[in-house]
């Protein structure tokens, strides 16, 4: 199993581009099912988790063809064709390794009348139920049953194959389930009006890529969604918006060294809350149109405050990130976490690094100190292996990351990236 040897203690400088974003690329991919046209996807990420769901697309008949390298212009583009559903199940063994897998139920049950969909896998930060993906599919007319692990889905009889609009009203804020509605609404008969939406820029762009497909949708931004749905929608090129959590990551990496990177081909305006906390710190934050600057070469790092929240709040995918460069700040802050309850568990290997970090319920105390200390650690999750990196980067000697297939489903050339910018980084490979 590979892992990442760093030698901390190296301010980054240079330039680091950033590359489509996972959590929008996924969705949309899914977006191909409802639809006999090609769907063509710029900007799209190189990650494990696009292969996986590559993959499952490709089981259920979808024709997927993959236009050259990555161009700094376009990114990698993928055309997903559709035309040819041959299979209506999302199998186990694919959708344990990736809960967006569950993005397939909307789609498939829309515009195929029926599905039979996994329960769904992915990392284990949390109880994240699909109950509420469930729930918003019966609004629309759907007949739910749970039968040895997978979700049976189909169209009620007096409907006569298609869905009815309807309102949706979700008790609490659920990405996902946001996305899977907004799918299966846009071909549904009549109106579909979906309150306490998420907000998030990925829900912004599925839903500008369904409107470039022929959907009907407004209220776009706000958490309250209308679509009208419509009879059949037709294939679109587009361009996966920007990946805001890779670029925050970057950005706290220039931080927690005290260094100076431009990052580029970014969207500012989808991360306004990460920028403003950055700031808060001491850290110097320059924006552009499609670049963002990091400076904090003699800056005196505050700790300070932050609590996640749904978007436009601090989002949760940055709160690991964030923590590690806290370890390193001048004095203490609390960081809450409210949207998962087990998202913690890079606190015992940031100690390990000589972080002083006490957790008290969903609050964490982090007492900043000068420097952390290089240690073997061990990845988690997604973005607790990431902050562990970033960690490593400030650290005084040598840190090996173990576990590191958790940062392949969501930075690409991560390793690349950085040493590029000065650090001591490699990829060891067993």
């Amino acid at each position: 199993m590979d892992r990442i040897r760093i030698v901390g203690g190296h301010p980054l400088r240079g330039t680091i581009a950033i590359g489509g974003a996972k959590n929008a690329a996924l969705p949309l991919m899914t977006a191909a099912l409802l639809t006999e046209e090609t769907l063509r996807l710029t900007n799209l990420p190189h990650l494990a988790d696009i292969v996986t769901m590559a993959n499952l697309l490709a089981q259920h008949g979808v024709e997927l063809h993959l236009n050259g390298e990555a161009t700094a212009a376009t990114g990698r583009v993928l055309d997903l064709n559709a035309a040819n559903i041959t299979n209506l199940t999302a199998p186990y063994d694919l959708v344990r390794k990736m809960r967006a897998s569950v993005l397939v139920l909307g789609p498939l049950l829309a515009r195929y009348g029926s599905c039979r969909v996994s329960l769904p896998g992915g990392c284990a930060i949390g109880t994240r139920p699909v109950d509420l993906h469930l729930k918003a599919m019966e609004a629309l007319g759907a007949e739910i049953t749970l039968d040895e692990g997978y979700i049976n889905a189909k169209i009620k009889d007096s409907l006569n194959g298609r869905l009815k609009g309807g309102t949706i009203i979700f008790p609490m804020v659920t990405v996902g389930g946001t996305e899977n509605a907004l799918m299966a609404a846009a071909l549904a008969d009549g109106v579909t009006t979906i309150v306490n939406a998420a907000q998030e820029p990925e829900i912004t762009d599925l839903a500008q890529c369904l409107i470039a497909m022929g959907a009907q949708i407004t209220g776009i931004g706000t958490n309250c969604l209308k679509v009208t749905g419509v009879e059949r929608l037709h294939g679109a090129d587009y361009a996966v918006v920007p990946d805001r959590i890779e670029t925050g990551t970057y950005a706290i990496a220039a931080a927690i060294t005290r260094g100076d990177v431009e990052l580029t081909g970014v969207r500012p305006d989808t991360m306004t809350a990460v920028l403003k906390t950055l700031t808060e710190t001491g850290v110097e934050v320059i924006e552009g149109e499609t670049t963002i600057r990091i400076k904090a070469d003699g800056a005196e790092i505050r700790g300070i405050d932050v609590m996640t929240e749904p978007h436009p709040g601090f989002p949760t995918d940055m709160q690991a990130q964030f923590m590690a460069l806290m370890a390193t700040a001048n004095g203490a802050s609390m960081i809450t976490e409210t949207i998962f309850e087990n998202r913690f568990m890079h606190v015992p290997e940031l100690t390990r690094m000589g972080a002083r970090i006490n957790v008290h319920g969903s609050s964490a105390i982090v007492r900043g100190m000068p420097r952390l200390s290089g240690a073997p650690v061990m990845a988690t999750d997604l973005r607790a292996s990431v902050s562990l990196v970033l960690a490593g980067l400030a650290a005084h000697g040598e840190t090996i990351v173990n576990r590191i297939y958790h940062l392949d489903r969501g930075y690409e050339r991560l390793e690349d990236k950085l040493a590029a910018c000065g650090a001591h980084i490699e990829r060891l490979r067993d």
